[in-house]
């Protein structure tokens, strides 16, 4: 036993002081799981998705051109060959662009040009505002969910409207001023429910941003903040370059409210964002949590074919409300900052603005 301690001495070393032996997790064939390993890296660093399905097809198909003649690949092989390479099955956290090969570059040359009009016209933090569209469903189920242990089917409840999308336009500014939301529901005519006052409601056939709602935005959110209404300060009007966003007439209403568009480039969002950076998360988490509480509270009431009636128009509403609210300041300065957007020394200016606007 001495001699084999001294043979696996750099072994025991390296290895976690709960290891009581070395067995049951050699590789029979560990040629085959490097290469494996290294394709299931450069999957992941594309971000492409993965499923042990793919690995056991990968597997295989490395065996045959190695002529490995009795490798089956199953899943128990597949359990233990990502134990092996500390690989495990994880939920989505991130949905991401794929970056321009040049995108580096864009990035210095938006940041560069939002640097220059921000001296040039001493803009203030309340005059920098990001606005950017939050694609929605009536459902909010989660993902994974605790349950029993054997169970065949994990079953999520739902009012069945989980794919029935509307469109949530939210902007902000970088002293952490909130503008009123605008919400953008799918149908042809505008619902007779009696809204809040301090939101601003469209409707259209596709549910979605357009270049007429994009003026009525600028209207009726915009221009409205404080401040907006008499456009005595440059602001600067960070959005991404949907088309909504950038044709001639709207670039025209824009520039007629005292401000300069600053279009983000193509698939840098992820960079340049504040609200796809840190707010957009935090206002999905906060509404998932208000859905959560109307799926578990009071009754709810059904149609004739049995199938669950979803929350109204109105509670829809209030929902979003409460969630943009529950956004913290430092949320929303630490998104611009990180868009270099915002120094660390603008972080402080303007506390009393602060605030949800109107509410």
């Amino acid at each position: 036993m001495v001699r084999r301690w001294r043979l696996q001495q750099e072994k025991l070393r390296q290895c976690k002081k709960t290891t009581k032996a070395f067995r049951g997790n050699h590789s029979r064939w560990p040629e085959l799981e490097n290469f494996l390993e290294d394709w299931v890296n450069v999957q992941r660093a594309g971000g492409r998705g993965v499923s042990t399905v793919q690995i056991r097809l990968k597997a295989k198909a490395i065996a045959s051109e190695m002529k490995i003649e009795d490798f089956k690949g199953g899943p128990s092989w597949c359990y233990r060959f990502m134990k092996r390479k500390s690989l495990s099955v994880r939920a989505r956290t991130t949905l991401c662009q794929q970056l321009p090969p040049d995108y580096e570059e864009k990035l210095a040359l938006f940041r560069t040009f939002t640097q220059t009009k921000i001296a040039e016209n001493s803009i203030g933090p309340d005059e920098i505002i990001n606005m950017d569209e939050v694609p929605l469903t009536f459902d909010l189920p989660l993902t994974r969910t605790v349950n029993k242990k054997g169970d065949s089917s994990v079953i999520l409840k739902t009012s069945g409207h989980e794919r029935t999308h509307f469109t949530c336009v939210l902007s902000c500014a970088a002293s952490g001023l909130k503008l009123p939301p605008m919400i953008i529901f799918k149908r042809l005519t505008m619902p007779k429910e009696k809204f809040p006052k301090v939101i601003v409601i469209k409707v259209n056939q596709k549910g979605w941003m357009s270049e007429s709602l994009m003026k009525d935005w600028l209207t009726e959110c915009y221009s409205k903040r404080p401040g907006g209404f008499f456009r005595r300060k440059k602001t600067l009007l960070v959005m991404d370059s949907m088309r909504a966003h950038i044709t001639d007439s709207v670039k025209a209403a824009i520039k007629s409210t005292n401000s300069i568009p600053a279009v983000i480039p193509g698939g840098t969002t992820k960079y340049l964002q504040p609200l796809d950076i840190s707010v957009n998360r935090a206002f999905k988490v906060a509404l998932r949590e208000e859905w959560e509480t109307w799926m578990t509270a009071g009754e709810k009431s059904f149609t004739k074919t049995g199938r669950m009636r979803r929350a109204s128009l109105t509670q829809v509403c209030e929902w979003i409300l409460s969630a943009w609210s529950r956004v913290k300041t430092s949320t929303i300065t630490n998104g611009f900052r990180k868009a270099g957007l915002l120094r660390d020394e603008d972080g402080a200016h303007s506390s009393d603005t602060r605030r949800l606007w109107a509410l």
